[in-house]
């Protein structure tokens, strides 16, 4: 008698289903830890700073005025250096490659977009956070 232990779709949904746990688990302690996110698009245009928000089904967000010129400049797929506030004003920033993952229209808020966000590991490319 053989007994099926498991196949490669089965490990891969258990390891799949383990990630999503996972990440659920990191973006609670980014949302506990920081506030928000503050970055520029080249050095000669302003910083910009959002809230980070988990509103989208995919995990970490900012909400984005449509007709803004970041919003336009933003592309799925870009990588950026972005600063990480703390809740704490006390608290040192952390600076985190992150890669703008999606732009999606967001129906709460008229004329808003969705830009989501996967944070990638600086020292080896990796992403820490990904939707």
């Amino acid at each position: 008698m053989f007994r099926l232990v498991s196949t490669p779709e089965t490990i891969e949904e258990e390891t799949a289903t383990k990630n999503f746990a996972g990440n659920k688990d990191e973006l609670r302690t980014i949302l506990d830890k920081y506030y928000s996110v503050q970055f520029s698009l080249s050095k000669m245009d302003p910083a910009y700073l959002f809230k980070l928000r988990n509103i989208s089904g995919n995990g970490l967000c900012i909400l984005v005025k449509q007709d803004s010129t970041v919003f336009r400049q933003l592309n799925e797929g870009d990588i950026l250096d972005m600063a990480y506030n703390p809740k704490e004003f006390s608290g040192p920033t952390k600076l985190l490659k992150t890669q703008i993952t999606s732009k999606n229209c967001y129906d709460r808020f008229k004329g808003h977009s969705l830009v989501e966000l996967s944070i990638i590991d600086n020292e080896d490319g990796r992403f820490l956070l990904r939707r």
